[in-house]
């Protein structure tokens, strides 16, 4: 299958059997998805859902985070990855966009990436969720799950690279919806592990799924065997 033909394949797919594709993330605002998505850095989205509440409750704006200090803040996120670094970020960035944004959530990848603990990808996140921009944020899902369809050659080794060909060949419509339709496949089906592929939908464009067909079918004939015994 050409390159143009699986991306064909793959963006019908998708748009017919996930039209509605969006973050897991909980937030009413843009500030919030903001804070949401610094927090989630190697962390998950439920673990995150399950510590903002309060933590949106008492900071509600860019102001009672940068009028907060370190001890105030720390026990909202103790729970989360990083907890030291992300307090200190969350601080950095009330400050910030306080100072500088008059308050606002920048809206650009180049003004979002100035905010303390705001990289590309969450920048990407942003841009894409709230004012659907056609940016990719490569997070580990979309950086396997991309590769492993065929989407992005096995050689590209990082998230830049990965981002760069996905926006390349993407319809630019789609590129916001994308980026979650493969963090959920990713998430729910092409595991990192053991991808679920016996209960994946897209293996007619799966080249990791055709490389690996002789050896799923053999795994999937032991484990009926071994679940009727």
């Amino acid at each position: 299958m050409l390159k143009k033909e699986r991306y064909k394949a793959f963006v019908e797919h998708f748009s017919e059997n996930m039209p509605v594709a969006e973050t897991e993330l909980k937030f009413e605002s843009t500030f919030q998805l903001l804070i949401a998505v610094v927090l989630s850095a190697q962390c998950t989205d439920k673990r995150i859902n399950m510590v903002t509440p309060a933590l949106f409750r008492d900071f509600p704006s860019p102001e009672h985070l940068a009028a907060s200090n370190f001890d105030e803040l720390f026990p909202y996120i103790k729970t989360v990855s990083y907890p030291n670094n992300k307090t200190k970020h969350l601080l950095g960035l009330g400050k910030m966009l306080v100072e500088d944004f008059n308050s606002e959530v920048p809206d650009t990848v180049n003004e979002l990436i100035k905010l303390p603990g705001v990289g590309r990808k969450t920048a990407n996140v942003i841009t894409s969720v709230v004012w659907n921009q056609p940016n990719m944020a490569v997070d580990t899902h979309v950086f396997r799950v991309s590769k492993r369809l065929g989407l992005v050659a096995q050689k590209v080794k990082t998230p830049l690279e990965v981002e760069k060909d996905l926006v390349k060949h993407l319809p630019k419509e789609v590129i916001h919806k994308a980026h979650h339709w493969l963090i959920l496949h990713g998430r729910y089906v092409c595991l990192a592990r053991k991808p679920k592929c016996n209960e994946c939908t897209i293996t007619s464009i799966c080249r990791y799924y055709e490389k690996n067909r002789d050896k799923i079918a053999f795994e999937e004939g032991l484990n009926k065997k071994t679940s009727v015994k």
